[in-house]
């Protein structure tokens, strides 16, 4: 092979480790910006997020509203209903929190202004999940505050909910609602405060509300790894062509 054919397929590696570099700090830096967006995007949730739970509670949006409820508005806003539970099943559905692996208990409620609504009264520990174990759902004329939270279709990670075994691993209420034959329920369900339910069992105003935020990690990774790439490319881009060792 003569020294000019060598050459040039050495420029023509060089020209093609200089393109891949330039690609790659194009695609990094593209990434970076994107997780610089999510991380204003992501403060931006927290910070309207933290304005409702310390706003007053507002009534309980009832079936005239459900069709416009959606999570980015409406998760975590602070309602208030009054009514009664009803002498219904309770639904006890799987949870992992602070105090260990337990249950929440759902049990429905009927709002005085005329329809029904799932709420999670609060935690019971997994050795506390007979009725006996915790205190009863009143009867009597009740007035609720809680955070509005969507309902959980489908089921856990990796595990579905199997209501003729009685296993649930999510807070589907339209599933926990035709399991229990209650009708129409209200698309959310409430999690009732430690006021409304002092305990000691169920252990209610347990919601944690936290959102991971590592946008900015990311974006520094991102904006480095295209800095890395653009070196490269300015390195191969400034060394001498002549170079025996990118011939």
């Amino acid at each position: 092979m003569s020294s000019n054919t060598a050459g040039r397929r050495g420029g023509a590696v060089r020209i093609g480790f200089i393109a891949g570099f330039c690609v790659a700090a194009l695609v990094c830096a593209g990434l970076g910006i994107w997780q610089v967006q999510r991380l204003f995007w992501k403060l931006d949730l927290i910070a309207r997020v933290e304005a409702r739970l310390k706003a007053p509670p507002v009534a309980a949006p009832g079936p005239a509203q459900w069709n416009g409820i959606n999570a980015s508005a409406d998760e975590y806003r602070r309602i208030a209903l009054e009514g009664r539970y009803l002498e219904a099943p309770e639904t006890l559905t799987m949870a992992v929190t602070e105090h260990g692996a337990g249950f929440w208990v759902m049990a429905p409620f009927r709002a005085d202004a005329g329809f029904t609504v799932l709420v999670n009264r609060g935690f019971v520990p997994e050795g506390k999940r007979a009725t006996d174990d915790r205190r009863k759902a009143s009867n009597d004329k009740t007035r609720l505050v809680g955070l509005l939270r969507p309902s959980e279709p489908g089921g856990g990670f990796l595990r579905a909910n199997d209501p003729r075994a009685g296993r649930w691993y999510s807070r589907d209420v339209a599933a926990i609602a035709q399991a229990q034959g209650l009708g129409q329920v209200a698309p959310y369900f409430v999690d009732a405060d430690a006021a409304a339910e002092p305990g000691p069992l169920p252990r209610g105003g347990m919601t944690q509300v936290s959102f991971r935020n590592t946008h900015l990690v990311y974006a520094l990774t991102w904006f480095c790894l295209a800095l890395m790439s653009a070196g490269a490319a300015a390195f191969l881009i400034t060394r001498r062509a002549d170079d025996p060792t990118m011939s």
